[in-house]
């Protein structure tokens, strides 16, 4: 499936895209916040593509088809939290050069009518750590509400701390 906004066009993650996926997630800035390892390689990339990237409703968002983030729904058992069985978890990212442009909001808004529209999901939940205030403000903007605080250990082992939200179709 493919999905359009204003500026980016939603889409599936391509072999093709390993370069342009390196490109950003060897940024520390970018995979750690978000729960996940830096990259080491192209063939790193390459195989997140083929393995985490390629779950159903996970897209690449590109502007002018080059990949610059990532965007998806996750359903049990693939998320991190179980959400008493109901819903899915949005989870996101943008590469550091295009911050601060609302990208992740407005690709966040179409999955969003995706998931509610055409795959009838009723709750959508979001978490972010403590210290990712970015991430906050995206949810924040589109209308997520406190739902609870999570302790979780990350991939590296260490504790770290949660925030999760929720948001509710016609809510």
């Amino acid at each position: 499936m493919i999905l359009k906004t204003k500026r980016l066009i939603l889409r599936p993650w391509i072999e093709s895209d390993a370069e342009s996926l390196y490109h950003f997630a060897k940024n520390p800035k970018i995979g750690p916040i978000a729960g996940w390892p830096v990259h080491k390689s192209v063939e790193d990339s390459l195989e997140i593509i083929k393995t985490v990237l390629s779950k159903k409703e996970t897209y690449a968002i590109t502007i002018n088809n080059k990949a610059i983030g990532s965007i998806g729904l996750l359903f049990y058992p693939d998320t991190n939290h179980h959400w008493e069985g109901e819903g899915a978890e949005l989870g996101y990212w943008i590469g550091e050069e295009y911050w601060g442009q609302g990208l992740a909001v407005e690709a966040s808004n179409r999955l969003i009518k995706h998931a509610f529209e055409d795959l009838n999901i009723n709750k959508i939940y979001a978490g972010f750590r403590y210290d990712n205030h970015q991430s906050k403000r995206v949810l924040e903007k589109l209308g997520f509400k406190y739902y609870r605080d999570l302790k979780n250990i990350d991939f590296s082992g260490k504790e770290i701390y949660e925030v999760s939200m929720v948001l509710e179709k016609n809510k």
